[in-house]
């Protein structure tokens, strides 16, 4: 569920950057980093655990299933956050400070 989650939001964020790409004002494509490599941790991760697992790994318990809902949930409003501050840090409108 976790490599899921984190690809969707991989692919969205990254047709986000490519739509305004020539100007990524926003740091659109920091975003789309931490999603990707968010995305290839747990590809590695679901890897080891089907090498471990076989075809149990198809078959995840429910509770399982809840938990790694929650984890992708939370690895995508973490990279959320760190990128709302790397955006309040760089300011592009320059909205918090004004250059004079």
């Amino acid at each position: 569920m976790t490599l899921l989650i984190t690809v969707i939001a991989a692919a969205v964020c990254t047709v986000i950057w490519y739509k305004n790409a020539p100007d990524d004002k926003f740091k659109v494509s920091t975003l789309c980093f931490m999603f990707w490599g968010a995305s290839l941790m747990w590809f590695v991760d679901a890897v080891f655990e089907y090498a471990e697992l076989k075809a149990a790994y198809f078959t995840p318990a429910p509770e399982d299933m809840l938990n790694d809902t929650f984890l992708g949930l939370s690895v995508i409003a973490l990279a959320l956050v760190i990128w709302i501050a790397i955006l309040l840090i760089k300011d592009p409108k320059k909205v918090l400070r004004k250059d004079k």
